[in-house]
Order: structure tokens, then C-alpha cells, then sequence
């Protein structure tokens, strides 16, 4: 932690040897999170790359008055929605492994290799399933899905990236997953395949 804020506080001089150690750090957390707004690979580089050139240019506005990691949620999630936006895509891939977790949410699962080729088939269908409802989301509504039950930030922690109170975010979150249920739901054969 120590070692991070010295971090900062070089790279906010202008120190390049700096930021690329932060980036260092970093660069598998920003590339998940643009994955998860992007169609693709390749798209999904190209907004860790911008998150990366919005970082270098705005370090100046980092406070010390939260974490580190919660401004680099901020910084990322706002790049990937206006490069989303400008790009107007309809839908963004999600990538999703249990329907439900303990908060009653999605919970993110890294693929079990154990399956045999017809089921990691079946399981792909069923995560496509999900990030084509996912696409449906508005962008309030997938960006705290993303944040809360992919990336496991706090309540608190949303509300200081999206910028908004706590009972907002938790508002936010139910609405999300109530839409993502009802659109699960619509392809009820689909939704009943997988997650019945």
C-alpha cells in the first residue's frame, strides 16, 4: 500500500517509469473490465489501452480519498461506457458462470475444464444466453451488474464509482436484476435449459 502511494505520487509528477509499474498492477483488472463492455478481444484491448491514456492524463485528479482501485473503476467504467456509446453497440459481452450467488446475484465462475466437449458447449450457450440479455441492459443498469456480481466491488465502493449514494446503487442493482430476470425469462426455453 505504501509502496502504491509512492507510486502515485510519482507518476502524478509526470514520472513514466511510475505509471507503467501502476499499469503493471493493474492491466488485468482494466482488461477485464473492458472486456466486459466489449464485443471482442480486439475491442476490448483497444478500450484498456484508452482507459490506460485517460489514467496517465487525469492521475492529477486522484485525492487520496478513496482507494486507488476504486478511482481506476471509476476511470475505466466511464471510458468503456463512452467508448460503448460512441460506437453504438446495442450489446456488450458479459461472460457469466452461476446464475446465483449468495447476495442473489450472478456469480462469476472460471470455465471447469472437466467437462466433457458437449457440455462446455452447452455451457458456452448458456453464457451467451446471458450476455445477449446482458446487451439489453441500459448502460446504469449493466455497468452495477458488472461492478457487483462480476467484479465483487462493495456497495459502497459502486457508489463511489458511479457516483451516487449507497441506496441508490443497491436500487439500481435490484431493478438490474429483476430486467435481467424478465429478459432471461421472455426465451424461456433457452432460460429453462440452462438454468432449470
Amino acid at each position: 500500500m505504501a509502496d502504491e502511494l509512492k507510486l502515485i505520487k510519482k507518476a502524478q509528477k509526470g514520472d513514466v517509469g511510475a505509471f507503467e509499474k501502476i499499469i503493471t498492477e493493474y492491466q488485468s483488472v482494466v482488461y477485464s473490465i473492458s472486456y466486459r463492455y466489449a464485443d471482442n478481444v480486439h475491442d476490448a484491448a483497444d478500450m484498456a489501452q484508452e482507459i490506460f491514456l485517460k489514467m496517465f492524463k487525469t492521475i492529477n485528479t486522484f485525492r487520496f480519498k478513496s482507494k486507488f482501485s476504486t478511482w481506476i473503476y471509476r476511470v475505466a467504467t466511464n471510458t468503456c461506457l463512452d467508448m460503448v456509446k460512441s460506437r453504438r453497440r446495442a450489446d456488450s459481452a458479459v461472460s457469466f458462470g452461476s446464475f446465483d450467488d449468495d447476495d442473489g446475484g450472478f456469480a462469476a465462475e472460471p470455465a471447469d475444464t472437466r467437462f466433457m466437449p458437449d457440455e462446455r458447449l452447452e455451457a458456452a450457450e448458456a453464457k451467451d444466453v446471458v450476455n445477449r440479455a446482458i446487451g439489453e441492459l441500459s448502460d446504469e443498469y449493466r455497468t452495477v451488474i458488472i461492478l457487483r456480481d462480476i467484479r465483487g466491488l462493495s456497495y459502497e465502493e459502486i457508489a463511489d464509482v458511479v457516483d451516487c449514494s449507497v441506496g441508490t446503487v443497491k436500487s439500481r442493482i435490484s431493478r438490474a436484476r429483476r430486467n435481467l430476470r424478465e429478459i432471461l425469462l421472455e426465451n424461456r426455453e433457452l432460460f429453462e435449459k440452462y438454468f432449470v
